[in-house]
């Protein structure tokens, strides 16, 4: 197959780029590509447009194909790719969530500055650790039994609240309120959910991270008041997901709708895709277990949350005052929403893998603060450079399926990252900057370095200009606890 170059591409709009559906005789719909015209001379090296190209193929797909600007190669799906197919026949992709369901990022506020405490920085990085277990395969203090991880499944979420690790309110303050009503456990593989029985509150390895940081910048006062950020403000980032117990539904249901393909008649250019209908048995089964792995993962980030606030207050006492949510979302999921396709509402199975709900001022699932405001939106870039918090936009429903980036994205593979990054001399050279690392092992820290990512600058002035999502605040890394 012919791999995609500049010369396939054409610029629709400053930041909106097409390759056409006569690209390959496959195709059923375009292949999109936000990006500055830098960053598309980026994408184009490696496999991720091809990859694209691949997912315009997919039965029952509407519009377009889309990738955001921090895209990189994934499996099947690029990572940082949007598609949306049709309901209820249209196809389900395990590929297009990815193995980490419900990957997401959730940021807590404090009421305490940079200045209050810049002399426990290195006290606090050490208690995080200490309290929040991370690192491959790593349990944590909470072993569930095999009724309590079906609740789990379940219940998402409202599972900490009624076990004193959440508030009420704090639901709110999540997508979906923390919980997707379609979970099945009986769709969970026995083994899928005894990886799970002792990983709650746990972040694991990768790119998975706890991170203390300040407010740089405001760009937007309104939208920050709203979301109660302030400069010089002490805010607290969790990236993680569901797990060694999501990577096996992962695992389950690509193997079985590897062999159900035939039966549906479905041919693909690449078996990474493995799809089948949503309405078929193997569909609905797919779904209500990566439901149930959503859920999981959301309870997960919750008690991590509970985690952190033991260990801020073993550090700060009584002066530490509390930690609120200010808002949690995933960025490897699929949902059936409603959207407007060549001027019809029409309801969709939006696949978002390493991409962010972004939905504009009114959705009426936000907490009554941000419905004017529009959806938060938090973008990490690496633990050596800034982050940021945007909101949503009514723009991004007709570019994106009401989507955005999700991080800076990758730019070198792990093990290159390896080859190029001495750990010990990073991890120092960053505490110098003011930034202290705690990690399970210098391969974590390489693996993870800077250097390994994109301009997290251009990606996210990239998702600001293109109007598909609008900043609201940067924030800059203090203390980073990886597995």
């Amino acid at each position: 197959m012919h791999k995609v170059t500049k010369e396939h591409i054409n610029k629709l709009a400053d930041y909106f780029w097409e390759i056409p559906k006569s690209f390959r005789e496959d195709m059923r719909v375009p292949a999109q590509i936000l990006a500055s015209e830098k960053i598309l001379d980026d994408i184009i090296e490696d496999r991720s447009l091809n990859q694209l190209v691949n997912v315009a193929t997919l039965p029952g797909i509407r519009k377009a194909a889309l990738v955001m600007p921090d895209v990189h190669e994934g499996y099947g799906f690029p990572i940082g790719g949007v598609a949306a197919t049709m309901h209820p026949d249209g196809a389900i992709s395990p590929g297009g969530i990815g193995y980490d369901i419900n990957c997401g990022v959730r940021l807590l506020t404090s009421q305490l500055t940079k200045d209050d405490i810049k002399d426990q920085l290195e006290a606090l990085s050490k208690e995080l650790y200490a309290q929040v277990p991370s690192g491959m395969g790593k349990g944590g203090q909470i072993r569930l039994s095999s009724e309590q991880i079906d609740e789990v499944l379940r219940t998402g979420a409202e599972w900490c609240v009624e076990h004193g690790y959440a508030s009420q309110e704090e639901l709110k303050y999540i997508e979906s309120h923390g919980k997707l009503k379609w979970a099945d456990p009986s769709c969970v593989s026995q083994m899928a959910k005894n990886r799970g029985l002792d990983q709650l509150g746990t972040i694991g390895s990768g790119n998975h991270f706890v991170e203390v940081a300040s407010v740089d910048e405001i760009y937007d006062r309104e939208a920050a008041n709203a979301f109660g950020l302030c400069e010089n403000q002490v805010v607290v980032m969790v990236h993680t997901g569901s797990r060694g117990l999501g990577h096996q539904v992962a695992t389950d249901h690509i193997r079985v709708m590897v062999s159900a393909m035939r039966n549906y008649d479905i041919r693909l250019p690449d078996r990474e895709l493995a799809c089948v209908p949503f309405n078929s048995e193997e569909g609905k089964n797919y779904f209500k277990a990566m439901c149930s792995a959503a859920n999981f993962a959301w309870c997960n980030r919750q008690i991590i949350s509970w985690e952190i606030r033991n260990a801020w207050n073993t550090v700060f006492g009584e002066n530490g005052g509390q930690l609120d949510l200010m808002y949690d979302v995933a960025h490897n999921i699929a949902k059936v929403e409603k959207h407007v396709i060549d001027g019809k509402e029409e309801k969709v199975i939006v696949h978002r893998k390493g991409a962010t709900r972004s939905f504009g001022s009114g959705f009426d699932e936000l907490p009554d603060e941000y419905i004017p405001i529009g959806q938060p939106v938090i973008i990490p870039g690496s633990m050596g450079t800034c982050s940021y918090v945007l909101a949503g936009t009514i723009k991004s429903y007709d570019l994106t399926f009401g989507s955005c980036c999700h991080g800076a994205g990758r730019r070198l593979s792990r093990r290159a990252a390896k080859k190029q990054v001495n750990a010990p001399v990073l991890k120092e050279q960053l505490r110098e900057r003011g930034i202290y690392i705690e990690a399970g092992s210098f391969r974590g820290i390489a693996e993870e370095a800077p250097i390994a990512y994109k301009d997290v600058n251009s990606v996210v002035e990239t998702v600001n200009c293109s109007g598909v999502a609008k900043k609201v605040a940067k924030i800059k890394p203090l203390v980073v606890v990886k597995g």
